[in-house]
This record gives C-alpha cells, structure tokens and sequence, in this order.
C-alpha cells in the first residue's frame, strides 16, 4: 500500500492568520497520526508563511510516524535539518516568494550542488528525495546525485485528469519505471485529491508514498479531519 503523508502547512496558515495557537499545529500532528497517517510533512519557508520553523522543531519529538521536511536548501534550511533530524528530507526548488511548489529540479544543471547537499543529508542518516517533473533527462540525473528517492511533482497529472485521465497518467507510468530502473524509490505529490488519487496509485506502479496538503485539510472542513483521511487511505488501498 502507498503510504500517505499529511502536510499540515495549511493548519498553520490558519493559525497564523490570527495569531495565538489556534488551530495547534502539534495538535493536528498528532491527530494526523492518530486517525492512520503514516507520517507527517511540513515545508516551512524563510518567511515562515505557514509553518514556522520552531513548529518543526516541536513537531519532531512527539510524533511516532514519520517526518518529512520539504524545502529549498538555503543555508538556514539545511541547518533546520541537520539539528532536527527527520526522517526524509525532500528538496524543492522553489524561490522563497514562491506561493506554492510549481516545478521539478532541473537535475542535469544542478547535479553537483544537489550532489553535495544529498551528500550532507544522507551523512546523518536522513533519507533524501527531490522533487522532480517526468522529464527523462531529469530523472536519469536525479540517480547520479546519490538521492534515495525523487518525488513525482503531479500537478500536470491533476490538470489534465478531468479531460482525459488515459493521457494525464502516461508520462507518470513512464516515469516511475525509469526511477525504478534507475534504483530510486518514489513518491509523489502535488494536487492530487479524493478524485485522482486511486487511478494515479492504481496505473502508476511501485509509489511508496504521497504527500497531500491542501487538497486533504480542505476536504476535511467539510468531513472532518479523521473522516477525511479515513477516505484517503481507502483510495489507497
């Protein structure tokens, strides 16, 4: 079974969004875990938008699952990562001003930065993922930076899956072969939700995880939280 991952960032907007601690970010960590999320993603940015960066450090100690810390690796990130200790470290290559992650690492051109820091990472024994398009230069470059795992960036699966889901998923299915081939493990992510989920996980062989954020705590204002991911882990089953 593909392993769901819950990124709460958008609880902490929320919070933010007034102040104070409520809703509690560790609270919702907790919750997630409790009702069957097999771990737990955060992406905190330098601006601190949504998750802070002190909410990663007091997610870390409380939660028995897994943690997943996403971001693009400025000098503050990495030093983020290396005092936490997460379980995976997944590298997005999102300018700070960024509203959301909107594409995949160029590996070809990046390989030795992405190298050095994967290098880092994997010295403390952090499993290492990259965010990656379909592109097959792309992919045959991620395996030569020593990552663990790359992380499918599905938002043009998402897109196009309404029209016509044959061809939404080609470049997917092609894809998580060659990183297969390529030794890597997979993960995927990025606007996948109740509709998509269960065709993109049943066509597209050898997931073992996907993070979902905003498509899951919007569900869950009209669900509820444990509901809602109930529903989730169903489609991926």
């Amino acid at each position: 079974m593909t392993r769901l991952s819950v990124n709460i960032n958008k609880i902490a907007t929320l919070r933010n969004a007034r102040g104070g601690n409520f809703p509690d970010v560790l609270e919702a960590a907790l919750n997630c875990e409790r009702y069957g999320a097999h771990g737990i993603t955060v992406h905190p940015r330098p601006d601190e938008r949504h998750i802070r960066y002190q909410d990663v450090r007091d997610i870390r100690p409380i939660i028995t699952t897994e943690l997943n810390i996403e971001g693009y690796p400025t000098d503050k990130f990495i030093s983020l990562v290396l005092e936490v200790l997460p379980h995976q470290v997944t590298l997005v290559p999102d300018p700070p001003e960024a509203i959301t992650s909107n594409a995949g690492w160029d590996t070809k051109k990046h390989l030795n930065y992405l190298i050095e820091v994967i290098s880092t990472f994997q010295k403390k024994g952090i499993r290492t993922s990259i965010f990656v398009d379909t592109e097959t230069v792309n992919i045959n470059y991620a395996a030569k930076t020593g990552t663990n795992r790359v992380e499918l960036y599905t938002e043009p699966y998402a897109t196009l899956y309404p029209k016509n889901k044959e061809k939404a998923i080609q470049p997917f299915i092609q894809a998580a072969a060659l990183a297969k081939k390529n030794g890597l493990e997979i993960n995927a992510g990025h606007d996948l939700n109740l509709d998509n989920l269960k065709y993109f996980c049943k066509n597209t062989l050898f997931v073992n995880e996907v993070s979902i954020g905003h498509a899951l705590i919007s569900d869950a204002l009209y669900f509820g939280l444990e509901n809602t991911i109930q529903m989730y882990l169903r489609e991926l089953k």
